[in-house]
């Protein structure tokens, strides 16, 4: 099949994801550092929120939230993604699942970076044990990261709504179980969509002709 029968992968441009991705990059790195430059206390925004939550905190919310710590953490942080690759693999869509494959590493690997180099405590109110390093938030990194990349693959609006209405319900989950201020969340949103979107930027062009082909 020729690229002119693929008019639309004709026009997809690599200069927009690799400037937003950089950009968001450069935002989280910047947040992390501001964070670090006031010696890692919360802005006051972080705490007001934080007051809201334990202001209202009952077992109705503490479940689902839990159910997001599972969803986005631990071994299940890998095996989700690692299982919608092999799903795209028997679709033989390989650039796809590599593109996924690759992203979730990545952006993981960044999390862990950031978090031994900004060593912010997390807030005292945890509800579940957590490891060191508040920023960025590793779970809204996650879910970011899977929710880009499955836009990016689909290319479908209830795709990029299902994955925007996933990230908040992580964000807020991961401030109601107290393991992170929401400046966290923040950082770890901006980690997981600017991962996802260099990582598209190369492979844009063969991602587009096999989902489309």
């Amino acid at each position: 099949m020729t690229d002119t029968e693929h008019p639309v992968v004709q026009r997809v441009s690599r200069r927009w994801p690799l400037v937003s991705g950089v950009v968001a990059i450069l935002l989280a790195a910047s947040l992390g550092a501001i964070i670090a430059v006031r010696g890692n206390t919360p802005f006051e925004g972080d705490l007001e929120w934080m007051e809201e939550i334990l202001e209202h905190r009952n077992p109705f919310w503490e479940v689902p939230s839990l159910v997001m710590n599972f969803l986005g953490g631990g071994w299940f942080a890998f095996a989700l993604p690692a299982a919608i690759a092999i799903a795209l693999c028997v679709r033989r869509w390989f650039w796809s699942a590599l593109f996924l494959a690759v992203s979730s590493v990545a952006s993981a690997l960044l999390v862990q970076v950031l978090k031994g180099v900004i060593g912010r405590p997390r807030p005292e109110e945890m509800l579940v044990v957590s490891d060191f390093g508040s920023f960025p938030s590793g779970h809204a990194a996650n879910a970011a990261t899977l929710a880009v990349c499955l836009g990016l693959i689909f290319w479908r609006a209830w795709v990029w709504a299902a994955g925007a209405c996933y990230v908040i319900l992580m964000m807020l989950s991961r401030t109601y179980l107290g393991v992170h201020w929401v400046s966290d969340t923040v950082g770890g949103v901006l980690v997981g969509v600017a991962v996802a979107l260099i990582v598209w930027a190369p492979l844009a062009h063969k991602l587009r002709r096999e989902t489309q082909g």
